[in-house]
C-alpha cells in the first residue's frame, strides 16, 4: 500500500468520516483557506489511481468511495513507522512515548490490562 502525502490524507480523512461524497460535498468539509476545486478534483483524481478510492458515475456526477478504510491504512502506516524509526519493536514505540512523557503511568496500566484481556480472550 502506497503512502499518501499530508493533501491526500486530509481528503481522505473527509472519506472516512461520511463515506461516499461528491466533490463539492468533500470541498465543503475541508479546512478553512480550502483549496481550488481542480486541486481537489486532481487529488481525487490520484487517489483513483492508487486504488485508496473508487467511483461511482451518476451522469456528469462523480461520487468517491473510500476503497481502503481507515483501519487498514492505519495499520499499515503505523508499521512502516515502528520499522522505519524504531527498528521494528513496538516496544520501543512504547519505551519512546513513556521517556516523552507523552504515555502515563495509568495510561501504560490500562493498555497492560487491555492485552491481558485479549490474551484470555483468544484462549
Amino acid at each position: 500500500m502506497k503512502q499518501l502525502t499530508k493533501a491526500e490524507e486530509q481528503i481522505m480523512q473527509a472519506l472516512w468520516q461520511q463515506g461516499p461524497m461528491f466533490l463539492r460535498e468533500i470541498l465543503d468539509l475541508l479546512p478553512v483557506p480550502k483549496p481550488h476545486q481542480n486541486t481537489v478534483a486532481t487529488i481525487l483524481k490520484i487517489l483513483v489511481e492508487k486504488t485508496f478510492v473508487t467511483v461511482n458515475v451518476f451522469g456528469r456526477q462523480h461520487q468517491y468511495v473510500p476503497a481502503v478504510s481507515k483501519e487498514d491504512y492505519s495499520k499499515k502506516t503505523m508499521k512502516q513507522i515502528v520499522k522505519g524509526y524504531f527498528e521494528g519493536s513496538f516496544s520501543n514505540v512504547v519505551s519512546f512515548m513513556v521517556k516523552e512523557n507523552n504515555l502515563s503511568i495509568e495510561e501504560l496500566e490500562a493498555l497492560l490490562q487491555q492485552i491481558k484481556q485479549q490474551q484470555q480472550s483468544k484462549k
